[in-house]
């Protein structure tokens, strides 16, 4: 999709009164191999500026195309622009092939979350604060200034990706809201993993949104494919504590359900609160 017509579809989305909009982090990825993409946090900027209300996100920033700190300095430009609308979504990387094709280092899982832990913390502290310090094994800051700092205070909500049960021990220390994909049998394990994380640290799980996206191209249903559908997807993964539906765009041909689905929202809204 080009980019009028991207920036055609947010502002549509956004006087539909949807809550949230995000793009990808990806040069390319298992349902749209081909492409095509643009580059996540340039695009997340234009189009903060060509948007008013709608809050605005990257699902999920990779943390092996940048370093923590950039990123950090992306997300403070993004909320700038966006006069506080900016959602920071962050994840550890996944996707190997477009890491082969492009030369990026993919290291092995423990190394990998290893990364992710310390780069959460950089994030986290950089966000809060006008100088840090910090010493990792694969990051390290000294007397890092940082401003102007964000307008979210004491920064954007973070919005973590994690599905295993170490990445949902650090969802539980630092997120704000969790966001997972899967079936709702899957989902529902992973929030009790996450409500057990929560629990050894003393923290209310009820803290934490817990936010689901529906990849379209990996699941057995097409939520746009009428209001039932979409109905129905959201009662499924409200009974295992969805509360947040980040959910694939629709094709052209479904702006119809798109328009009753847009009618529905504060019914919607009501299931999930």
């Amino acid at each position: 999709m080009g980019w009028e017509k991207t920036v055609e579809r947010w502002r549509l989305f956004e006087e539909y009164g949807f809550d949230s909009i995000w793009d990808c982090d990806h040069w390319v990825q298992p349902s749209r191999p081909t492409g095509p993409y643009f580059e996540a946090w340039t695009l997340l900027a234009a189009l903060a500026a060509r948007t008013e209300r709608i809050r605005v996100g990257v699902l999920v920033s990779s943390n092996t195309f940048r370093h923590p700190a950039w990123l950090a300095k992306q997300a403070a430009t993004v909320d700038h622009i966006s006069h506080g609308r900016l959602e920071l979504g962050f994840g550890a990387g996944w996707y190997v092939p477009e890491h082969e094709m492009l030369g990026i280092d993919f290291p092995e899982p423990r190394e990998l979350v290893d990364r992710f832990e310390e780069a959460v913390e950089v994030i986290d502290r950089l966000l809060r604060q006008d100088v840090t310090s910090f010493e990792g094994k694969h990051y390290q800051l000294r007397e890092a200034a940082f401003r102007p700092g964000p307008v979210q205070k004491p920064r954007p909500p973070l919005t973590l990706g994690a599905h295993g049960p170490r990445m949902l021990g650090i969802v539980a220390r630092k997120a704000d809201a969790w966001n997972s994909f899967g079936k709702p049998e899957e989902i529902r394990a992973r929030n009790a993993v996450l409500d057990e994380h929560c629990g050894r640290i003393g923290r209310d799980p009820a803290e934490i949104l817990r936010s689901l996206y529906y990849w379209i191209a990996r699941a057995d249903q097409d939520p746009w494919s009428s209001l039932e559908a979409f109905r129905d997807l959201v009662g499924r993964y409200r009974e295992v504590g969805i509360e947040e539906f980040i959910v694939d765009q629709p094709r052209e041909d479904q702006g119809a359900v798109v328009e009753r689905v847009a009618t529905e929202l504060p019914a919607l809204r009501a299931l999930t609160s």
